[in-house]
């Protein structure tokens, strides 16, 4: 009878514990991702954002998707908006079951920092820290981003020390509750007059806590047929040539020029720059009114008749390619798997160090990059801003158009297993005393 019990509660807490896809981590080494295996780790992503909300709540629509994806060469999704309440268990596995990690924004549309009227406060920190403790439970959680295209002018720059202070902040809030070491970082608007000043301001500092632990860029210059010289990507890559931390292209896919043939991911995952970068991000993965969709769940409806379709575009169902598109991504890809270096072999502190922080300039780069940092609630202290013309608006090139979507484990599972092997424990004793 006690053998039953024994074996019942075994049932019971395999049961209740979340039953997790084994994947290795990721984490940031020196100016390189590497996966727990000791691999360097390169970015094959797709934007995901389906629906406004959170589009990791659908189990079954993720694992068509992931299927999918895997047919692409994806090993990669960006979400930008997710609700830390909602079950995202289904979807994390489905994911992780084909090898795709998650890269999530942890700002959301009423708590994003803002360009003209920037801001860090406690009940912005509160929302991203939900997310962070929701999504670090999950090991194909590779990246957190504090914000996207905060700055796209150099007039607001003063809006750069806001996200290097939620950076900090969220670094700090991660290593108090004993999070694993998920990298935190900022996705930037390729903004040719914040070159390559936000990136160094960043990363720049003698304090490691302050300093982001990746950078990426939204870049969509390379249209067409263009090439590396011609779409100014050899400038990204001077501009980033020793840089300390990982960075890599957190948005591509330019379509003035169609079809979009991704040539360039020929330039970011080979020669030319996978040395210093560590991938890409496509966007988009759903067709919609701005045509950038790798596939369709099927052909535009009235938005009036079907209210699930948002604009007219279904946002379920069974992902349908977009020729040529999702077949030019998917050849690109196919020939293009970078290895870099293994970590056993990776010495950063021999390479590479912080760079200057930036200063102010007339008509340009408008922070002090080695002023203090506003604290949680702090307005910016006057100290940080130098008494210079404002600068000319330059934006970059290119850019998505606005879509609907955002884009440009059970909770005490760990807890709820070391309660079972416990029990399980003492009731093996008490046999075994029997």
């Amino acid at each position: 009878m006690l053998q039953s019990a024994i074996f019942c509660l075994a049932a019971l807490c395999f049961a209740i514990t979340p039953v997790l896809a084994a994947i290795p981590t990721i984490s940031a080494v020196g100016n390189k991702f590497f996966t727990s295996n000791g691999d360097q780790w390169y970015i094959k992503g797709i934007a995901y954002q389906l629906v406004p909300t959170d589009p990791l709540v659908d189990t079954d629509q993720c694992k068509r998707d992931a299927k999918q994806m895997q047919d692409l060469g994806a090993n990669a999704i960006r979400v930008y908006h997710v609700d830390p309440a909602g079950d995202h268990q289904g979807c994390m596995n489905a994911f992780a079951d084909l090898g795709i990690y998650l890269l999530v924004d942890l700002d959301d549309f009423p708590t994003q920092i803002l360009p003209d009227s920037p801001a860090w406060n406690q009940s912005q920190l509160d929302a991203f820290s939900a997310i962070m403790d929701e999504f670090q439970k999950y090991d194909n959680t590779a990246l957190f981003f504090v914000g996207n295209e905060v700055l796209t002018t150099a007039e607001v720059s003063n809006a750069a020390p806001y996200v290097k202070a939620a950076v900090r902040d969220m670094k700090a809030y991660r290593d108090s509750k004993e999070y694993r070491k998920i990298p935190i970082g900022y996705s930037a608007a390729d903004v040719p007059g914040l070159r390559p000043m936000l990136q160094n301001y960043l990363a720049c500092g003698d304090d490691d806590v302050e300093r982001a632990e990746f950078y990426a860029l939204n870049v969509y210059e390379w249209c067409g047929d263009s090439s590396y010289e011609g779409s100014g990507y050899s400038e990204l890559q001077k501009n980033a040539t020793g840089y300390n931390i990982p960075i890599f292209v957190s948005e591509t896919g330019c379509r003035v020029a169609r079809p979009r043939l991704f040539s360039d991911q020929a330039a970011i995952l080979g020669p030319d720059m996978m040395n210093t970068w560590s991938g890409t991000i496509v966007y988009e993965w759903i067709q919609e009114e701005n045509d950038y969709g790798l596939i369709s769940y099927g052909p535009k409806v009235d938005p009036k008749v079907s209210t699930a379709a948002l604009d007219g575009f279904p946002r379920s169902g069974t992902p349908m390619t977009v020729s040529p598109d999702y077949e030019n991504l998917k050849s690109q890809w196919a020939t293009l798997s970078p290895t870099g270096v293994k970590l056993s072999d990776y010495s950063p502190s021999a390479s590479i160090s912080p760079p200057a922080c930036p200063t102010s300039t007339s008509g340009g780069w408008i922070v002090n990059g080695n002023a203090a940092l506003p604290s949680v609630g702090e307005t910016l202290d006057s100290a940080a801003m130098a008494s210079v013309a404002m600068p000319t608006s330059t934006g970059s090139a290119s850019q998505p158009s606005a879509s609907l979507t955002g884009g440009g484990t059970v909770a005490g599972g760990k807890e709820i297993t070391g309660m079972c092997l416990g029990l399980l424990g003492v009731m093996l004793g008490v046999v075994t005393w029997l």
